[in-house]
């Protein structure tokens, strides 16, 4: 992102979700993104990922710039680029494990890499689930799912708005430990959006919203620091 700031509504109506950010995000590293309700994290990463528009700025994934392209090449390049991985896991329940996993290939019309998929499989934990429905599966196989979903494109990066929040604790865990061996093992892109601080300490680097400003950034994270970084965000100097 450079210098991005994203607007909604107009006129006395009008909200600053994002004010001229600047950002770089590292290839092969987990980067997480934390603030308070209302500091610009959700808009922040629906622009990184080609949901939304900035209002102004550029937005680049590699060398190619998201801000201009049309939703229909927003659509192809979402596809077969980029991963999502959200709270909700979304998959459809009359699909199996291995139905859900390869539809964003079906849909893009992309032959399915047998080989690439049984490792995928395997690496979730799914290889003797393959066949099973959604309803058959716990929360936290569901979202095992959702991530090897978002990895059957071999996408350069994978988002994720809040992956564990529907989860309990030690399913959390290993989502989040899941999350890190694909960066670690496969040299995944990883840029979670997240309010817990132990989530966030899975991560390389933490980046902290305030009123739409990108304040502070914090490497080899722990959960105590993030946790008293966060109280103190109400206190940021410009």
């Amino acid at each position: 992102m450079d210098v991005v700031s994203k607007v909604y509504g107009k006129g006395r109506n009008a909200v600053a979700a994002l004010r001229e950010v600047s950002i770089g995000l590292p290839r092969g590293g987990f980067t997480a993104v934390m603030g308070p309700s209302g500091s610009g994290k959700s808009t922040f990463l629906h622009c990184a990922a080609g949901l939304d528009r900035p209002t102004a700025g550029s937005v680049r994934l590699g060398g190619t710039e998201l801000a201009t392209m049309s939703e229909t090449q927003l659509t192809v390049l979402r596809r077969a680029r980029i991963g999502f991985v959200f709270q909700a896991f979304n998959l459809v329940p009359s699909l199996t494990v291995t139905q859900n996993i390869t539809l964003p290939l079906r849909l893009a019309g992309t032959p399915v890499d047998r080989p690439w998929l049984a490792g995928i499989l395997a690496r979730v934990g799914l290889a003797d689930r393959a066949d099973h429905r959604p309803a058959q599966l716990s929360g936290g196989q569901q979202q095992r799912v959702a991530i090897a979903r978002a990895l059957v494109t071999r996408p350069e990066v994978v988002f994720g708005d809040e992956p564990t929040g529907a989860l309990d604790t030690m399913t959390a865990r290993d989502v989040l430990t899941l999350l890190r061996e694909t960066v670690d093992q496969l040299g995944q892109t990883v840029v979670m959006v997240t309010h817990d601080p132990v989530a966030a300490s899975y991560a390389d680097t933490v980046l902290f919203l305030a009123d739409g400003h990108i304040v502070d950034t914090m490497a080899a994270p722990s959960p105590v620091a993030v946790a008293d970084r966060m109280t103190r965000l109400g206190a940021w100097v410009r």
